[in-house]
Order: C-alpha cells, then sequence, then structure tokens
C-alpha cells in the first residue's frame, strides 16, 4: 500500500499463520513492480528468521520484523534502530487504512454469500477505496 493504493489483497481460507505470506507478498511485489520493496515491515506473527533470511535474499533493504518473546539485548539493539522504529509506524499506519475501508463502507457488512461472493465484496470494496483515493488525489491537484 502507497499512497493510499491497495495495490494487492488476498482473501485467506480460515485463519492461517502470517509468516506463510511472505513469500507469495514478495514475489508479488515484484511481479508488479520489477523490483523487491525498499521496506518490509510486519507484526510479530510474521517473523521468523527464515522469514527475514529470505526478505534481505530477495533484496529487501530494510527488513522489520518484531521478534517475539524474550530478546537478546543485541536483537533489543536491532529493534531499537531509527529506521526499525519508523517501520513499525509505518506498518501501524497500513492499518490505519485497513481500518478507514471498513469505516468508510468499502469494506463494511458483506451483502454477498459464500466464499465467491466475500471474495468479490472485499475485491468491490478495494477498487472503490482505490478510485476514491484517486479522485481526491486528482481533486487536488486540480485546484
Amino acid at each position: 500500500m502507497d499512497g493510499g493504493i491497495v495495490s494487492s489483497y488476498r482473501v485467506l481460507k480460515g485463519n492461517p499463520p502470517e509468516d506463510r505470506e511472505v513469500a507469495p507478498s514478495i514475489a508479488n511485489h515484484q511481479r508488479l513492480f520489477g523490483h523487491p520493496p525498499d521496506l518490509f515491515a510486519a507484526d510479530r506473527g510474521v517473523h521468523s528468521a527464515e522469514n527475514e533470511l529470505s526478505l534481505k535474499q530477495a533484496g529487501v533493504k530494510q527488513v522489520a520484523l518484531p521478534k517475539p518473546g524474550l530478546k537478546s539485548t543485541e536483537r533489543q539493539t536491532h529493534e531499537r534502530q531509527g529506521w526499525f522504529r519508523r517501520a513499525m509506524r509505518f506498518r501501524a499506519g497500513m492499518e490505519g487504512r485497513i481500518s478507514v475501508l471498513k469505516r468508510r463502507g468499502y469494506l463494511g457488512r458483506c451483502r454477498d454469500h459464500g466464499e465467491d461472493g466475500f471474495g468479490r465484496w472485499v475485491g468491490l470494496g478495494v477498487i472503490t477505496a482505490n478510485l476514491a483515493t484517486i479522485a481526491r488525489v486528482q481533486a487536488a491537484h486540480a485546484h
């Protein structure tokens, strides 16, 4: 999500572990934009040594995956760096944008039925939110 535009979404079946979504997320970003993101920030549910390594090997410059539980002094120092804290604030901002999608009604109550209907509802909500964001930016530039 950059500039308020949602570039990708997936409706997952059930409540799978989030750490499995890192590789597909990076692959999709590289497919869409032709390069890895400069920054990858996520919550504690995504942290694993394998994910950190694979992100760095994919070319991500800054990987901000906070480690859950007890942390070594070295890890605490790593997570207290300015860039890491800014990345965590950026991630919190993305969560806020998702909340806005719900509050503005783009992802309000789903009136469609079944998994396909729910996926369609989310997709239409994302498209509507993106179009509203584009229109808002265009209107601001016109003035």
